[in-house]
């Protein structure tokens, strides 16, 4: 299973400051992973909150069936210590994503101190950063399961971004065009603590 986990003001994708960070919401972000590890036989678990406390006790609830998380902590990746740890004590591969680049933000908003705990970085790349992530992460899972004893040899590269659009399912919209991905059928939406609101600066 990979975890996708956002964190505050994420839930607002789609209408704040769609020039910065797309028009895609967070249900839309969620399909375009789903999609990606579906061609992989990966199931997905999504959620987003506003409350720190609330991403810890999510992370550590699936720790036993993470097998790789996606993450856009937003401004705790610059604040916080205790996300940074909580994922590391998964002991999975982390892909760190931002929809922006807050590296070319004036002034900058200091270094991500999840970096130090992810495998990858991907920043800027709007809506299409999460698929990337979520093949990056299938390809680890594909792998690993061809080395094991008795398994047969891994599929090429190839083979495997190949695998990873859905058939019948569109490719992922240019970043910035303004595109929506379209729902090909009725899914849950994204679990959103509604518990807590914080005063954070989305990435």
């Amino acid at each position: 299973m990979i975890l996708l986990v956002h964190g505050p003001n994420l839930n607002l994708l789609g209408e704040r400051e769609p020039e910065r960070y797309g028009r895609e919401t967070l249900p839309e972000i969620e399909r375009l992973v789903t999609g990606a590890c579906a061609a992989y036989g990966v199931e997905v678990a999504a959620f987003q909150s506003n409350a720190e406390g609330a991403l810890l006790d999510f992370l550590q609830a699936h720790r036993h069936g993470a097998e790789g998380v996606i993450v856009n902590p937003g401004a705790l990746a610059h604040t916080s210590r205790a996300l940074p740890e909580c994922l590391s004590a998964l002991g999975c591969p982390v892909v760190e994503v931002h929809l922006d680049n807050p590296y070319a933000r004036e002034p900058a908003p200091g270094p991500s101190l999840v970096a130090g705990v992810a495998r990858g970085q991907i920043v800027g790349l709007g809506a299409l950063g999460y698929h990337y992530a979520a093949v990056h992460l299938c390809d680890l899972l594909a792998r690993a399961a061809a080395e094991a004893p008795g398994a047969a040899a891994a599929p090429s590269i190839a083979a495997q971004l190949a695998r990873a659009r859905p058939p019948a399912a569109r490719p992922p919209p240019a970043v910035g065009s303004g595109a929506e991905i379209a729902p090909e059928s009725e899914e849950e939406e994204i679990p959103e603590d509604l518990t807590a609101r914080g005063d954070y600066e989305p990435l």
